[in-house]
């Protein structure tokens, strides 16, 4: 499995340059048309988007995480995990932009999200325990 680059640089819209097209096709030509659901955590796009939440490339991992969102099929799961990480991390990069009320409201979309990824699927989507994101949405919401 390839391993995953961080970026050289966090991009912010009108705070950094955005990143040379095409930087991210490795991350979403691992999620290939049908794709089977089962296959998806595994993928180099979910694996690099946590990853890039991780470390604080927000808009990267939203970048990487949009293919493997388009790949679960509505009202499943898996496609509420991914939203709510996406959400997330929307959330954390309007923090870090200064923008206080749109990370707000985008907190609760992630938390709603992620409550009905666990409740459709348990404690675990997408090799990934729902709690600690829901975790991870209240921090972003106290600016963390």
């Amino acid at each position: 499995m390839p391993d995953i680059t961080l970026p050289g640089h966090v991009y912010v819209p009108g705070q950094t340059p955005r990143h040379a097209k095409g930087s991210f096709e490795d991350y979403h030509a691992s999620v290939p048309p049908g794709i089977a659901l089962k296959d998806l955590p595994g993928t180099l796009a979910w694996r690099a988007g946590l990853r890039f939440f991780d470390e604080g490339f927000f808009w990267e991992a939203h970048e990487v995480l949009e293919p493997v969102w388009m790949a679960t099929p509505d009202g499943t799961a898996e496609h509420q995990m991914v939203q709510g990480v996406i959400q997330l991390a929307n959330a954390a990069l309007k923090h870090r932009m200064g923008r206080p009320a749109a990370a707000q409201r985008l907190c609760a979309k992630a938390r709603d999200h992620l409550r009905a990824a666990r409740s459709a699927g348990g404690e675990r989507v997408m090799e990934q325990d729902v709690d600690l994101w829901l975790a991870r949405v209240d921090s972003v919401e106290r600016g963390g």
